[in-house]
């Protein structure tokens, strides 16, 4: 028994460890493929041309009721109305206020302040316009 040939149990480990080693290369390569997606999805979900078309329909509303007093019914339902649109077909929580006229570098402009947010993206921006 002392002088039995052993190579076949060495060629067996060898390839035990090749087989390993490929498993472990899958699994690295399967995982980085999906860390990509997931950015990649990231950067999809960015609602940006959602928030492009609110502060659209905003400061559309400040050129239609720049001078409209704040206690004007029609001012507010149209108010109401962006905010429900938003939630109804964004599925986004959003609110904005329109301040009073300051005058910043010789033009009378007004500070709007907007806030959006869907669950995934908060956003709060303070312009003037």
């Amino acid at each position: 028994m002392a002088g039995m040939n052993e190579d076949g149990q060495w060629i067996v480990l060898m390839g035990l460890l090749a087989a390993v080693g490929l498993f472990f290369l899958a699994l690295v390569i399967n995982q980085s493929a999906i860390v990509g997606q997931t950015t990649a999805e990231g950067v999809i979900e960015f609602p940006k041309n959602d928030i492009r078309d609110l502060r659209e329909a905003v400061f559309d509303y400040t050129d239609k009721f720049r001078t409209v007093p704040d206690s004007d019914e029609t001012k507010k339902n149209v108010q109401k109305d962006i905010i429900a649109i938003s939630l109804e077909r964004k599925n986004a929580v959003v609110d904005f206020s329109v301040g009073g006229p300051q005058e910043i570098s010789g033009r009378n402009l007004h500070p709007i302040e907007i806030r959006y947010n869907n669950g995934v993206t908060e956003y709060h921006e303070t312009v003037y316009y």
